[in-house]
């Protein structure tokens, strides 16, 4: 495995929020069919690009797909041979092309780039990063992608978190939507009085996404969960910040917000508990609306349903993690030149925004993020990703966050009466450290 320096970029855009109303184009992309290509002659005809989507398609996603390769047929004369990778295939698909064969370009997570990137799966796309509409992109979007000075991947759309509520819960019992956080454990209790001791107020995450919820505290906190100093990385879970938000966190189920049993529920978990009356209140984003509806058989719809924004013990409201979707080239594609192309198609404004709007994401364009501050379905992602926040931008952190679950099991430890907040943060701090400066 090839380690290069990450240049890691603190991220604290303060207009940001998720897009399901960004500007679209007002004018539908012409098909090309073959003969016409031929006719107009353009530099690529008769050509094909292989491109992964991850994830399940759906009806929105694949007519923005039909659309967008339609129009880049146009453009090109080239088809597109489009695969869909569902989302616990990717890690296998990734490493299976890693080394044989990939495909000429592929959607990925923008914490995953610098993973990939270590191991020679990408191309540089410095070239056409910061040109035409990418120059508006802000900078600090380019920090997972951008290493040793070079842009391994394009900002296609990102996310954030906010509290998904019962709204027909808080209605029927006249529970005001929280604004602190002593408001949000006010109205955990007493659902969980009205409605039973197994039903989580608010619940944990110990799964594989646990850190989304525990950064959003420990953050709030002023904690981090490591720095760059020097060429090492050194960890920050023993210091006071990153410790209370730790606290709070094993205080869902110490404080019995939250039932034990539950300790490696991930959100796909947690929202089938959700969608079955078991839970009142977790951290997650709107792509999970969907899944809720089919999971209670279509009990649970979007009038029963809500968001408002985590509040930080601290105060306000707590951060959340920087998430998004990347384009990138393969770093075995044959056909560099027209997979550019793709991605400068891909990534302008117009194609960029519906990414967003029509599959449930922030835009990344700021004229189109700030007109979404005020509205009242997405405020809540608004003001959670005014102070949003990345993990550490380096190769092994999916190592600590998922495959070894570093700080998964510190909480899991202090939860079981095994070790106590101190150790296990100490022990996890040492673990982190190993894994990050391999």
């Amino acid at each position: 495995m090839r380690i290069a320096k990450i240049t890691a970029t603190t991220v604290t855009t303060a207009a940001l929020a998720l897009g399901l109303a960004a500007c679209g184009s007002s004018q539908e992309p012409a098909a090309s069919s073959p003969s016409a290509a031929a006719a107009t002659g353009p530099k690529y005809a008769g050509k094909t690009l292989s491109v992964w989507r991850l994830g399940d398609s759906n009806p929105a996603a694949a007519k923005y797909m039909e659309e967008l390769n339609a129009a880049f047929k146009q453009q090109t004369g080239a088809d597109v041979k489009l695969e869909w990778i569902p989302w616990a295939q990717v890690a296998d698909k990734f490493a299976a092309a890693a080394t044989g064969t990939g495909p000429d370009v592929t959607e990925i997570g923008n914490d995953q780039v610098p993973m990939w990137q270590s191991q020679d799966a990408l191309t540089p796309v410095t070239d056409i990063a910061r040109e035409g509409d990418r120059a508006q992109i802000p900078q600090n979007l380019y920090g997972y992608e951008t290493v040793d000075n070079d842009i391994y991947a394009i900002p296609w759309g990102a996310g954030a978190r906010a509290v998904l509520y019962r709204k027909d819960w808080f209605e029927d019992l006249k529970i005001e939507v929280p604004k602190t956080w002593d408001e949000l454990v006010a109205a955990a209790k007493k659902i969980q009085k009205e409605k039973g001791d197994g039903v989580d107020g608010f619940a944990f995450n110990g799964g594989s996404d646990a850190n989304h919820l525990l950064a959003a505290f420990a953050w709030s906190e002023g904690g981090e969960y490591a720095a760059k100093e020097g060429d090492k990385w050194v960890g920050k879970l023993t210091e006071p910040g990153f410790a209370k938000g730790f606290e709070t966190y094993t205080g869902l189920v110490s404080g019995g917000l939250s039932g034990k049993a539950n300790l490696t529920l991930n959100t796909l978990d947690i929202r089938k508990r959700f969608a079955n009356d078991k839970v009142a209140m977790y951290l997650t984003a709107a792509w999970d609306l969907s899944g809720i509806e089919e999971d209670s058989k279509g009990k649970l719809k979007g009038d029963k349903l809500a968001f408002f924004p985590l509040p930080a013990k601290t105060g306000g409201v707590a951060p959340s993690f920087f998430g998004g979707n990347d384009i990138a080239l393969w770093g075995g594609t044959k056909e560099a030149d027209l997979g550019k192309e793709y991605l400068k198609l891909a990534t302008s404004k117009t194609w960029a925004d519906r990414y967003a709007k029509e599959g449930g994401l922030l835009p990344i364009y700021p004229d189109t993020l700030a007109t979404l501050m005020e509205d009242p379905a997405q405020g809540p992602f608004a003001q959670a990703f005014a102070k949003a926040k990345a993990f550490p931008a380096d190769a092994n952190w999916s190592e600590a966050d998922a495959t070894k679950a570093v700080l998964q099991n510190a909480a899991r430890a202090v939860i079981e009466g095994k070790k106590d907040a101190a150790t296990a943060l100490a022990d996890a701090n040492k673990e982190l450290e190993e894994i990050l400066n391999q």
